[in-house]
């Protein structure tokens, strides 16, 4: 019996270990960065993955102001590289939410 009852405490901790890190986050610019903080932030993410969507005429190129295109610089930034807390962080710059800033 002790047997079965690990067996299934085990599996129960995995299963919610899986679904924590199945759950989808995204990483945004917080608003009280400084301009220069989000400049910086937006040339060093864009130096790392592709940020055409952010070119003029690109999907997410509008609204035109630095919080948006940092926000979704972070984003990529942060997709890209696994989803990981320290690849958020920028500085100190950077959140971590469940809501999805696109709606």
């Amino acid at each position: 019996m002790a047997a079965k009852e690990s067996a299934y405490l085990l599996l129960l901790l995995l299963s919610s270990i899986l679904t924590v890190h199945s759950e989808k986050t995204w990483c945004v610019a917080k608003p009280s960065s400084t301009q220069s903080e989000l400049l910086e932030i937006v040339n060093f993410a864009c130096s790392q993955v592709d940020c055409r969507i952010l070119e003029k005429g690109g999907a997410c190129f509008l609204p035109d102001n630095l919080l948006n295109h940092a926000s979704i610089a972070m984003n990529i930034y942060y997709q890209c590289k696994g989803r990981n807390p320290w690849n958020c962080h920028f500085g100190n710059s950077g959140l971590i939410t469940l809501t999805d800033p696109s709606k």
